[in-house]
């Protein structure tokens, strides 16, 4: 009798742990520069592996989601293409101050799908394209990062006209991977896992280095999972991630 009385308790009580650790796990909701969006993906599925907790991804240009940030979407962390706008977000009290860090240092790449197109930075001065994609500069860091570039390289004025202008860093990226425009300026990361298409690596030197900064915002202050993924975007799990789609990281 007492052998069944125990297998009874644990039958009963099997469930209500079972039931305790479902109501511990979190989701943690991300907003995420669009240049990151694959990396976050990766770095979500190990969060999860590692914790339980779940994460949702937002994705889209750094101005277009600190605009719905400021309008009071539940985001909890913003994961930026820059350091400004985390700041900013301190400053305007939409996010915790003291919590923003660099999580990534990006890097700009010139691609095109066709893999005889581009060469190094002289195919810009080449003239044998229509239409050259880059992300909108009043939004996208990256989009800013390509004007830059291009005047640094003294080939603005001439590529002007051939502009095709995405609303962010993915938008620009579906431009050059649809041949809809034949290349492009896009994230490394966007770029790095292909084995097709061509591509260049426009020097640092020839533009603001991409400090992209994470900061924990007002949504997500009192949240245990939303901490521990920033601590996990930190840990040596997560620069492991953050490398391998070609980015460097803060110090």
């Amino acid at each position: 009798m007492r052998l069944k009385a125990l297998a009874l308790v644990g039958l009963l009580v099997a469930p209500l742990l079972l039931a305790t650790t479902a109501v511990r796990a979190e989701t943690v909701s991300l907003a995420v520069a669009a240049n990151f969006a694959d990396a976050a993906k990766a770095i979500g599925e190990a969060f999860k592996a590692k914790t339980g907790n779940d994460v949702t991804i937002s994705s889209g240009a750094t101005g277009a989601l600190y605009t719905q940030t400021s309008q009071g979407a539940p985001f909890e962390v913003f994961l930026a293409a820059d350091s400004k706008t985390p700041k900013k977000a301190i400053t305007e009290q939409h996010a915790v101050d003291g919590t923003d860090f660099t999580y990534a240092v990006g890097k700009l790449v010139l691609f095109s799908a066709d893999p005889a197109l581009v060469k190094d930075g002289d195919t810009l001065k080449t003239g044998t394209f229509q239409k050259i994609a880059i992300a909108d500069p009043k939004t996208a860091p990256y989009g800013a990062a390509a004007i830059e570039a291009m005047k640094k390289l003294g080939v603005y004025d001439a590529l002007e006209p051939k502009l095709v202008t995405g609303t962010s860093i993915a938008q620009a990226y579906q431009f050059v991977d649809s041949k809809n425009a034949e290349l492009g300026f896009v994230a490394l990361s966007q770029a790095i896992k292909r084995t097709d298409g061509s591509r260049w690596l426009v020097d640092q030197a020839d533009y603001t280095p991409i400090t992209q900064d994470a900061v924990l915002l007002n949504p997500g202050k009192d949240s245990a999972a939303a901490k521990a993924f920033l601590d996990f975007l930190k840990s040596d799990d997560g620069v492991k991630v953050i490398k391998s789609f070609g980015y460097d990281v803060g110090k």
